[in-house]
């Protein structure tokens, strides 16, 4: 699923725990704030002062970034024949 800037941060950050970093680097703590259940990326974005386009493609560039690692990881230990 692609994030858009329609989407509601906190479900965003719950859906993708990674992406709390990129909005953290981009100076949205918005995890504890109240604002975060109820405003979309876009909303939060513009009060910091942060272009949401930019915003949203830095997360989904995460999103990306853990979907490839988690396939390229995908049977790494497992001992063939083994469940």
């Amino acid at each position: 699923m692609k994030i858009t800037k329609d989407m509601n941060i906190t479900e965003v950050v719950r859906q993708y725990p990674d992406t709390m970093m990129v909005f953290m680097y981009a100076g949205m703590g918005c995890f504890g704030c109240h604002a975060a259940q109820f405003e979309s990326i876009e909303e939060g974005a513009l009060v910091h002062g942060i272009d949401p386009e930019k915003l949203v493609e830095a997360l989904n560039e995460i999103v990306a970034a853990n979907d490839e690692a988690d396939s390229e990881l995908e049977g790494v230990g497992k001992v063939a024949g083994a469940n």
